[in-house]
């Protein structure tokens, strides 16, 4: 018989966090996240996403062992001021058993019921920033930092329940040998002529900060049009601001700004943290921070997080100041790989940007959707 306990202790968010890493303790590619950072995620405290949404955390048990989770959520910026009606669902994991998936489902069912909500989408996480999508393809491919893995049966949990494929998310990856710098070189020279703009380069943290809320509203601006986007606030920025910043090396925060200073676009890239996160099995002390600063210097694969590049400014060929300023770092690194976080493939801007880098689809993830 399974039994769903909605958590609400901090022992019960714990067991909700670390159920995962008894899930995938013997997969070769499952990435474990920070446990004291995703705990630090559902701290209503904390996150300021809780200003705007809402969460309830359930756990599932069978025979006094916990066989899975879900998260409930409830994102009102999203269905108030874009009217979209979406129950969303996240962090869910389950053993292979298709009854543990349909109760926390179900349970996921009856709060957007609750609240006249019309349809259930996920995993997906509170924003565009979060985790996205279940595995269906590349599962004998190492995760990253910011995507979430799973065992193959997820997807076919979700099909036998009645849910189908809402949107469907490529993940790419090219050898840093095949980017061509002739390609753009020479063509980023002249747009920078043309339009009067020049690429900033930094060396410390601290000089990204006086950008970095420009550069939320630029992202803000490229994505806006893309389904089921919702804007960062500003309370979200400086949490996401302390979230991610430490992470990066400022050599891969490129900003390109025109005559007046004002932000046109904007490229992130981070060390691959995977196997130091893997070493890390969780835990940051006593010796977790070390494998994360190890990566974070000597790491010779990247993961490109962001590009945004101001809707004025599209295809006028700006991301070539960006790909210049970061062939230049990758050179100094000696950097070997380079892999693209999940981008959804009715993106065709995004796609043609990488479209000379002989890029190679490893990986596939899709959202699924049930209406209420």
């Amino acid at each position: 018989m399974i039994t769903l306990k909605e958590v609400q202790s901090k022992k019960d968010l714990k067991a909700f966090v670390k159920f995962p890493f008894k899930l995938y303790k013997d997969s070769k590619y499952w990435v474990p996240p920070i446990i004291s950072q995703e705990i630090k995620t559902f701290n209503t405290k904390e996150n300021p996403v809780f200003n705007d949404a809402e969460a309830t955390l359930f756990l599932a048990y069978k025979d006094n062992e916990v066989v899975g989770r879900v998260a409930a959520i409830i994102n009102w910026l999203e269905v108030k001021d874009q009217t979209q009606k979406k129950m969303r669902f996240g962090w869910f994991d389950v053993i292979d058993n298709i009854n543990v998936s349909k109760a926390l489902l179900d349970k996921v069912t009856e709060i957007g019921k609750k609240n006249d909500l019309e349809f259930i989408e996920g995993p997906v996480g509170f924003s565009n920033l979060d985790k996205v999508g279940v595995l269906t393809y590349g599962f004998d491919h190492i995760g990253t930092m910011i995507t979430w893995y799973n065992h193959p049966y997820y997807a076919s949990h979700f099909e036998q329940l009645g849910y189908k494929v809402e949107k469907e998310y490529l993940e790419n990856k090219h050898a840093f040998s095949d980017i061509k710098k002739d390609s753009f070189s020479r063509v980023q020279e002249i747009i920078k002529k043309r339009y009067n703009l020049k690429a900033l380069y930094f060396t410390k943290t601290k000089d990204v900060m006086p950008y970095a809320d420009r550069m939320f509203d630029l992202f803000n601006q490229t994505y806006a049009s893309l389904s089921s986007f919702v804007a960062i606030t500003d309370i979200q920025k400086e949490y996401f601001k302390k979230k991610f910043l430490s992470f990066i090396n400022p050599e891969y925060i490129k900003f390109v700004v025109d005559k007046d200073d004002e932000l046109v676009a904007f490229g992130i890239v981070m060390p691959s943290f995977s196997e130091a996160l893997q070493k890390m099995n969780g835990k940051l002390f006593p010796f977790g921070l070390k494998h994360l600063l190890h990566a974070k210097k000597h790491s010779k694969k990247v993961t490109f997080y962001l590009i945004g590049v101001h809707p004025d400014y599209q295809n006028k060929g700006v991301h070539a100041i960006i790909f210049n300023e970061f062939h230049n770092s990758f050179s100094k690194k000696g950097i070997i790989e380079c892999i693209r976080t999940p981008e959804l493939s009715e993106n065709k801007a995004i796609e043609k940007i990488w479209k000379n880098f002989n890029p190679v689809t490893h990986k596939k993830r899709c959202t699924f959707r049930k209406d209420i």
